[in-house]
């Protein structure tokens, strides 16, 4: 089969297009047709070298969002069979092989299957980002109907689900942007307010939304200098929820405040075989948002193929998409 391979870690120029040998299937795991795939942060970490703890083994595949038809099944599986669509972060780390190839051999537990209202290409923008979302608002802050929650970088990949799942689940969303025209998605996407960060201050607009409080619950997508933002966003005893904390900070805000701070670091469950099957779960749950209208993925206008993950990695790294970037299976 064709795959993009990496032999070394290094910069988007590392992919090579190969010609190597169809996974075989194996008790508890589908063989995936892949048919479409997004390209997330860790993705670029991953070929980097940033994060070697977690990489595959070289010559590696990598990429966790695949969209794709069943191809195979293995001994146990009762849930899915050939010819069944489906969607997952089913691997590209530690132990697994990824989705820019021909096919890739996943684990059942990490898969669902794939929302009818969805295009391949759209399904494969959800499961990394909807998973850190869901598992960052529902299970580590607990977010109820009601509840304030900021949440930052609204057309970014976490952002835009997060603002959506919070709306669906009943808070008054709050979101920052850097442009009108971001501004303007967020508001399409169901926030109830959305801040320009460039041209307001954190104390300003803590002030002008909450009388001074903060919010109950933020959620930090960004990372870096913006953790400090967020913890001056939260109310006392407020939850700040971060995705990207590889960073050192003064934590006396959260003491003065009595603050909790929660990290989301979904791949853990991915590496962690016997956590799987709550993904699969997480995604069921997702799909039913999607099917009931209230979630869609922001993609970006700029779409590639698999030919072009070098392209693809490098938009990514320029900053420039709005939304998810997404690749289509030309093979």
């Amino acid at each position: 089969m064709k795959a993009q391979i990496i032999q070394s870690f290094g910069e988007p120029s590392v992919f090579e297009l190969q010609e190597i040998s169809k996974p075989e299937i194996k008790p508890g795991h589908v063989l995936i047709h892949v048919k479409a795939t997004s390209v997330n942060p860790i993705d670029t970490k991953v070929r980097s070298g940033a994060v070697p703890a977690v990489a595959p083994e070289f010559p590696a595949v990598i990429h966790g969002d695949v969209a794709g038809i069943v191809e195979e099944v293995g001994e146990g599986v009762t849930e899915f069979k050939p010819g069944d669509e489906v969607f997952g972060c089913a691997g590209g780390f530690r132990g697994t092989g990824g989705a820019l190839a021909e096919f890739m051999l996943a684990d059942a537990r990490l898969l669902a299957p794939k929302p009818e209202k969805l295009t391949m290409e759209e399904a494969a923008a959800l499961p990394l980002v909807s998973i850190t979302a869901w598992e960052a608002l529902f299970e580590r802050a607990k977010l109820k109907a009601g509840q304030d929650i900021l949440v930052h970088a609204a057309t970014g990949g976490v952002g835009h689900v997060a603002v959506q799942l919070a709306k669906w689940a009943g808070a008054n969303v709050y979101t920052t942007a850097s442009s009108l025209e971001k501004l303007e998605i967020a508001t399409r996407l169901g926030a109830d307010k959305a801040i320009n960060y460039r041209e307001e201050t954190v104390q300003e607009y803590v002030e002008k939304y909450t009388n001074g409080k903060g919010f109950e619950i933020v959620f930090d997508t960004v990372g870096g200098e913006n953790l400090n933002r967020s913890f001056e966003a939260a109310a006392v005893h407020g939850t700040v929820l971060a995705i990207a904390a590889r960073s050192t900070h003064d934590l006396s805000p959260l003491h003065a405040k009595g603050l909790s701070l929660h990290v989301t670091f979904m791949l853990l469950r991915i590496i962690n075989e016997g956590e799987r099957k709550l993904h699969g779960e997480i995604l069921r749950k997702v799909s039913q948002v999607v099917e009931e209208g209230k979630l869609r993925p922001l993609i970006d206008s700029t779409v590639f193929t698999f030919d072009e993950a070098s392209e693809a990695h490098k938009y990514l790294e320029s900053g420039k998409a709005v939304g998810k970037i997404v690749l289509s299976n030309n093979w």
